[in-house]
């Protein structure tokens, strides 16, 4: 994270808000951030899989224009959370990791925060909720809440039907120990979440305001304050953070490629790039507004795509790694002919590849398009040869038998059928 000269507290709110990054915040926040003084703000991320992923950004993104206007971030590892599993925005009862994973989920998350909260505090709230005891813990926080007010709680509402355990039902309290505990230790005022977290985050207001203002701090708003993000959801009305198949798109390179990761933001669609844009990138409105206006006059060009995918792939796996997934889709997807050898080597590592004797080659185009598992099966390679949509080495091939051309670097060949699919094929050496 980063700070940003010419930005204070006061204009966080008017900034977030031109983004599209304010969905809710309690009534005195706007003027508690107009004194100008610096105000210290935490999210929280409970290690539920082993790295986070792209949806994780949204809240990431709101630490580090917090920091950007010269506020503190605090960063939460959910390392206690993490064992009860939050309710907020499932349809069922999440399942209990044990310790041990959730120990190495805690180590590989923090780690990726830290790439990300250069400057920022970071905490597991282990630390503190771990060392409270049963009854303690039902003395001094539960005895803050009523039934009803738990029950009104829209997390908790939309799980009554289906079944709600006591374990996540509790869940609430253990946050707002979380907000109560950083307010008390490290003069956290601001608590930030999506706004499925509305309910949790606001939970922690009324344990503040209820048991500090017992002794002479005032009023819950006066005392601390909420923002929450909406939830980002893309043109199909998916909560942000899936792909098209379901699956994460993971922030750890070993689970999702650069080159996948990359891909990811370039095939955004046109209607949520704009978005995308002031959510997910630290560019300013104005050149924000430049690049929207180009894409609508030009959208073919997908410029705005293509930029938003170089500018957060650079942020989260680093300048090298963004070159070489842009390379590698360029070769994959470009006009021009792939013949550098470093370059094909790359696409291996990132596309659908194979590795193939000499014997392969030996047997003509029609071998080598079924040897490499690119078609799968003999016919559907004679039809594509036929029709001339069949390629190696980006040379068009005319007939089943015509022979398959000296490999590249004396090892790579290029295979294509059609437009989109590509296979990388490495030769054997004899």
């Amino acid at each position: 994270m980063t700070s940003e000269r010419g930005r204070g507290p006061g204009s966080l709110i008017e900034d977030l808000t031109w983004r599209g990054m304010v969905h809710a915040h309690t009534p005195g926040l706007p003027d508690r951030l107009a004194t100008g003084r610096p105000i210290a703000g935490y999210n929280g991320f409970d290690p539920s899989g082993p790295s986070l992923h792209v949806g994780h950004l949204v809240p990431v993104f709101g630490l580090i224009q917090l920091q950007r206007h010269g506020c503190r971030p605090v960063v939460v590892v959910g390392g206690a959370t993490g064992m009860i599993g939050d309710p907020s925005g499932t349809s069922s009862e999440r399942n209990l990791l044990d310790r041990d994973t959730l120990a190495a989920n805690v180590l590989s998350i923090r780690a990726q925060l830290e790439h990300f909260a250069g400057g920022a505090l970071l905490v597991n709230n282990l630390d503190w909720l771990g060392e409270i005891g049963m009854l303690d813990f039902l003395r001094y926080v539960g005895k803050h809440f009523t039934i009803p007010y738990m029950l009104a709680k829209d997390s908790v509402q939309g799980r009554l039907e289906r079944g709600l355990s006591f374990t996540e039902f509790s869940y609430m309290l253990l946050q707002a120990e979380d907000f109560r505990h950083l307010y008390r230790t490290h003069g956290v005022e601001l608590q930030m979440g999506g706004a499925d977290q509305w309910g949790n985050i606001t939970a922690g207001l009324e344990l503040i305001r209820r048991s500090e203002s017992q002794t002479g701090g005032g009023s819950g708003e006066e005392l601390a304050h909420a923002l929450a993000y909406p939830l980002l959801l893309n043109a199909s009305g998916e909560k942000f953070g899936k792909s098209a198949g379901g699956e994460s798109v993971w922030l750890d390179p070993a689970r999702t490629s650069p080159y996948a990761f990359y891909q990811f933001w370039l095939n955004t669609d046109d209607r949520d790039i704009a978005s995308y844009l002031r959510w997910f990138t630290l560019l300013s409105q104005e050149e924000i507004e430049v690049i929207e206006a180009e894409a609508a006059a030009q959208p073919e060009t997908r410029r705005a795509q293509r930029l938003l995918a170089l500018d957060i792939t650079t942020q989260v796996h680093g300048p090298a790694a963004a070159e070489r997934a842009v390379a590698v889709s360029r070769a994959a997807f470009g006009e021009e002919p792939v013949r550098d050898p470093a370059v094909l080597e790359a696409m291996y590592e990132e596309l659908p590849h194979v590795e193939l004797g000499p014997e392969d080659l030996a047997g003509g185009a029609l071998r080598l398009a079924v040897a490499s598992g690119l078609f799968s099966s003999t016919g559907e390679a004679r039809r594509l040869i036929a029709q001339g949509g069949f390629s190696m080495n980006d040379e068009r091939v005319s007939a089943p038998d015509a022979p398959v051309p000296e490999p590249i670097g004396g090892r790579w060949l290029l295979l294509r059928a059609g437009r989109r699919r590509v296979m990388v094929a490495r030769v054997r050496r004899a």
